[in-house]
């Protein structure tokens, strides 16, 4: 069975007491382990797939505690990298009263960011599912480092995940944003975008339009993720159907994306990476489970239910 190989960024996330409170007047808040692409890692590792995370934190007590994290929730470390460098990177979140977010970041540079093209392990990049987001695709080393991954991984026969989760805040350039996305998207098989990020993407106001623009380069299959109404799965062959989603009580909307797209590529490694319909309707409907359990817990990775988990409140 292939494993998952997560690159990117791990960072903390705290999240605030209070829900629809500007980040000026709150009173406190909660650390949890956070960042998109470790996120999925760990949301492999629940599933019960083989799963490695390729990144450096800070050499500090936030790096101790991210790499504890992780292993606990049986993500593969042995390339987790840690660096005096540089301190870790952390994001101040702010929660709506129906859990949407909003981020200010504390990085630039970030330990994460110093992670360099020299420090890509090549084994593991063999027979693997990578993934990656947009959020570490900024001029520093970690980019490079991203296509030295894509490049060893697709010369290796490999298959490649994109999910842009873009983060606006951190980009003062958003010209430059949309390019570097474009830039890395031709490089994926697989490109997973969710319904606010579409029109930003792509440019076309028209979803049908955005969708098919987004079949450039090696894109053989597009998700459009759209929160509890569910998510779509479009083909280069033509292939579309519409999984619907569920309805919970959300709580926090951190990570749910992560899940959904970890549940999802977990679920097709199951089965070899064959996108037959029924292959594909299953882990859409479990992906999009995933995601919405996650909602209601706070915290990242934290709230992405396990196997035991999922299967409890699931079938309840």
């Amino acid at each position: 069975m292939k494993h998952l190989v997560s690159i990117g960024e791990l960072l903390i996330d705290f999240i605030p007491l209070e829900k629809g409170t500007k980040l000026k007047d709150v009173s406190g808040f909660t650390k949890y382990p956070g960042g998109a692409p470790a996120n999925v890692a760990v949301a492999g590792a629940k599933s019960g797939i083989k799963s490695y995370f390729l990144g450096q934190v800070g050499k500090d007590a936030f790096g101790d505690f991210l790499v504890d994290s992780l292993k606990g929730y049986g993500v593969d470390c042995s390339y987790l990298k840690q660096s005096s460098l540089a301190n870790t990177a952390l994001a101040f979140v702010t929660l709506s009263d129906t859990g949407e977010r909003d981020f200010i970041f504390y990085r630039d540079p970030s330990a994460d960011q110093l992670y360099g093209p020299h420090q890509i392990p090549k084994a593991i990049l063999k027979d693997c599912v990578l993934h990656f987001c947009s959020v570490s695709l900024s001029e520093y080393p970690i980019k490079d480092a991203h296509s030295e991954a894509i490049d060893l991984a697709r010369k290796a026969g490999s298959f490649i995940s994109f999910d842009p989760n873009l983060r606006l805040s951190l980009w003062p350039n958003h010209k430059a944003y949309k390019e570097v996305i474009h830039e890395f998207l031709s490089l994926a098989d697989l490109v997973k975008v969710s319904s606010d990020e579409l029109e930003f993407i792509t440019g076309k106001k028209e979803e049908s339009k955005a969708i098919q623009s987004l079949f450039v380069g090696n894109v053989q299959y597009v998700i459009l993720t759209q929160g509890s109404l569910g998510s779509t799965f479009f083909s280069k062959a033509g292939l579309s159907f519409h999984m619907p989603g569920f309805k919970v009580d959300v709580k926090d909307t951190t990570g749910a994306g992560d899940a959904f797209i970890g549940a999802f590529l977990s679920e097709m490694i199951k089965k070899d990476l064959v996108f037959s319909e029924e292959n594909v309707s299953n882990a859409l409907r479990i992906a999009n489970a995933k995601a919405a359990l996650t909602t209601t817990q706070f915290g990242g990775m934290s709230a992405i239910p396990t196997e035991s988990e999922f299967e409890a409140l699931f079938n309840d």
